[in-house]
């Protein structure tokens, strides 16, 4: 695991995917939620004034609400469009099926469809105040697949700013497993902000636990977490991390 502390986490993170795709990556992972916002931002920049392409590559999305049409302003296949994909060359961007007449048949068709585009060369994730990741709420089996989950009564409350109340708030996603994530080859986290501090010293430097999804990317044999220094005021070994990046190889 190799700990990035940075002023600017959207720069480190999107200079990772311009290397994976200048050494022929050809599946993305893309994660929703406000920590990938200005990743997203940085790479539609580089598309248009420094002419980085996504021609040839495809996308899996980590999750999407149940019961959300793709055009709802605030499902997950929207925020994307919005975000990102409507402003580069990026071919098909595929989500879960949030509308399916069965939930877990769509969650189980969309496993295998990533098996299909993938492996899913860069993974990009955010992380929740209580340490999920995608949507695998406290809990989660460490090798769980893509399937739906029940919302934490906190991730509804930190999610219900972006809807008119908390009761319009989804219940239930479909989500990439945890099992799912670490299939892919280089999984990559980003949080920024004081508020995340306490999920990223449980996932970095506490146990291996599903009380704290995040920690499985300690199991992963190339994951980048990436943070500000307000997200990294809790590390215990803040200095090493700092001083490990500053003297890496090519740095």
């Amino acid at each position: 695991m190799e700990i990035v502390i940075t002023d600017h986490p959207e720069q480190v993170v999107a200079d990772i995917i311009s290397a994976e795709i200048a050494a022929g990556a050809t599946t993305l992972g893309l994660a929703t939620g406000s920590s990938p916002v200005d990743t997203y931002k940085e790479l539609v920049r580089r598309h248009k004034e420094e002419g980085l392409s996504f021609a040839g590559i495809n996308a899996v999305m980590l999750d999407e609400y149940v019961g959300l049409p793709p055009d709802h302003p605030e499902s997950y296949a929207r925020f994307i469009r919005e975000h990102f994909s409507d402003h580069v060359d990026i071919g098909e961007v595929y989500p879960p099926d949030g509308m399916a007449e069965d939930a877990q048949a769509a969650a189980d068709a969309y496993d295998e469809l990533i098996k299909e585009v993938g492996p899913v060369d860069v993974q990009i994730l955010g992380i929740g105040s209580n340490g999920h990741i995608g949507f695998n709420e406290p809990s989660s089996s460490l090798s769980s697949r893509t399937r739906i989950k029940t919302l934490t009564a906190k991730t509804r409350e930190d999610n219900a700013r972006f809807f008119d109340s908390i009761d319009e708030v989804p219940r239930h996603v479909i989500t990439q497993g945890l099992g799912t994530i670490c299939d892919a080859k280089h999984a990559v986290l980003v949080a920024t902000g004081e508020g995340k501090a306490d999920a990223i010293a449980a996932a970095v430097e506490g146990p291996l636990s599903a009380s704290c999804p995040g920690s499985i990317l300690q199991w992963h044999p190339n994951a980048t977490i990436v943070v500000d220094e307000a997200a990294a005021s809790k590390l215990r070994d803040a200095d090493y991390y700092r001083y490990v990046y500053d003297n890496k190889p090519g740095n």
